[in-house]
């Protein structure tokens, strides 16, 4: 369960939020990025073994730290494992003052109305209780908008926020992340929507009770300020999007108050065949270059 150390470093903490939760329809492409290609596994097991060294690499190497690096999300399968003979979400916490987080979402149904909303997931309760075993603080769950939709839009943050209330009956804090895709031609018109339907459903919040909110970087610097002090949100962070992580972080330094919580950005130029010196560097300028630009303004 959250403790107010954690609270309090997730509230106001310096630093940014950690994606390590690369699934199994996206860990091919991490592991491709990562120099390993799809010849070096032949089943799903391995496929994961491989992601897992990936990311336990990552989070015992010395740039991690809760020093910069406040919070990581992982993924169901990494919470069941073990880092450096820890429980990954003990270690996280206990040995490197990071927050853990558990992605709890099932991937996306198909498209319609402009929108994808989450799959059905019929074990989310049992998958929090595991959860809240394993001392996770939150969780986080995606969504994607692919166009300016007002219905499409209202339905994908009345399902987040369903999830979210399910999510906060177990003491736990949800990520709500309806990510606008940032190639879209009305971008600015869905963030507009996006903005005024979150307001709605924050509003409705039981006093106490705060989310976290994970939007793709607005076009408009600044655009998402108004949810960054809104009582019922505990931190508004960015994803990266699909931006190259110099872009990325150059876009989010112009939002004050948002911070990352970046993948792909941060584990760009890693390389499975990097000897520990190399992988620490690169890592550590990944780490530093990202936390600038989330301390920024």
């Amino acid at each position: 369960m959250p403790t107010d150390d954690q609270i309090r470093q997730m509230t106001s903490g310096p630093g940014f939020i950690a994606a390590l939760d690369q699934s199994g329809g996206s860990t091919p492409g991490a592991l491709s990025l990562y120099g390993v290609s799809e010849d070096r596994y032949a089943s799903e097991e391995e496929m994961f073994d491989l992601v897992h060294e990936m990311r336990s690499r990552i989070v015992r190497s010395p740039a991690f730290t809760g020093d910069k690096v406040i919070g990581a999300i992982l993924f169901e399968k990494t919470m069941e494992r073990d880092f450096a003979g820890v429980p990954a979400a003990q270690y996280l916490w206990e040995k490197k003052g990071v927050v853990p987080f558990l992605k709890i979402d099932k991937g996306l149904d198909d498209e319609d109305n402009g929108v994808r909303l989450m799959k059905p997931n019929p074990d989310l309760d049992a998958l929090l209780d595991r959860a809240v075993d394993h001392g996770i603080f939150g969780t986080k769950e995606r969504s994607v908008i692919n166009a300016a939709s007002p219905s499409g839009i209202k339905a994908v943050v009345d399902q987040q926020f369903e999830v979210a209330r399910r999510v906060l009956a177990k003491g736990l804090v949800p990520i709500v992340e309806p990510e606008v895709t940032i190639t879209i031609e009305d971008k600015g018109d869905a963030e507009r929507l996006l903005l005024e339907t979150l307001h709605t459903y924050l509003d409705a919040l039981p006093e106490g009770q705060k989310v976290i909110l994970k939007l793709s970087l607005p076009s408009m610097p600044n655009f998402y300020a108004p949810l960054v002090v809104h009582d019922r949100v505990m931190r508004v962070v960015a994803l990266s999007g699909g931006y190259m992580r110099e872009e990325a972080c150059k876009l989010l330094a112009q939002n004050t108050g948002m911070i990352a919580s970046f993948s792909r950005a941060l584990t760009e130029g890693l390389t499975a065949d990097q000897d520990d010196d190399a992988f620490d560097r690169t890592l550590k300028e990944a780490i530093d270059a990202i936390y600038a630009a989330s301390v920024a303004g």
